[in-house]
């Protein structure tokens, strides 16, 4: 064909549909699987962000909107400040942000109630890779949480980065039942806000 040549076009009918994108990540697993079976790969798929300005009710509908329990949080991308999720959204967390301030509910923004970068736990990309599913939950339920990040090292053409994520609802969606998880606290702030 010549590189220059136009294709030929044609105009579409009615119950034309649009390709629907088969996610690869929602296959059966056992807790033998391997862990890179359960983790959304961020080289593969999108990485779902706001910025820390957006207010809770705009998070919350992106997160509706794009399908996820958790938002990225980002100025200058690709630099990560935090992450917020739906737990964020939904705890109580917001709700002492308001009685602390006094401030409406309605002017209170991801920045005020994300869990900044330092308070992230996360596992390296090539203990992931070694992994079972049976790991990623055993270390989803000793640190009480519902994600975990997985961290790729830096190496001479990319710096430090979060290559992908590990949530619980990922692994229950494709373990077919529920993971039994208890939140724990991590501060003594936490403690006393919980007791209190």
């Amino acid at each position: 064909m010549n590189p220059d040549a136009a294709l030929p076009t044609f105009r579409l009918e009615r119950g034309t549909s649009l390709a629907q994108a088969q996610p690869t990540d929602n296959a059966p697993v056992t807790l033998a699987s391997p862990a890179l079976d359960v983790m959304t790969d961020l080289t593969k798929v999108k990485a779902a962000t706001t910025h820390p300005g957006t207010t809770l009710r705009q998070a919350e509908q992106a997160m509706i909107y794009k399908g996820v329990r958790m938002l990225f949080v980002v100025t200058d991308m690709p630099l990560i400040e935090g992450l917020i999720t739906a737990t964020d959204l939904g705890g109580d967390k917001q709700m002492r942000v308001v009685h602390e301030r006094h401030l409406p509910y309605d002017e209170l923004c991801v920045a005020d109630v994300m869990t900044e970068l330092g308070a992230l736990d996360a596992i390296d990309y090539a203990r992931v890779k070694a992994a079972a599913v049976g790991n990623a939950v055993a270390t989803l339920q000793r640190l009480g949480r519902n994600h975990l990040l997985v961290v790729e090292a830096a190496t001479a053409q990319t710096p430090r980065r979060v290559r992908g994520v590990i949530s619980r609802s990922q692994i229950e969606r494709q373990l077919g039942r529920a993971i039994d998880i208890t939140p724990i606290a991590n501060s003594f702030a936490e403690i006393e806000r919980a007791l209190g």
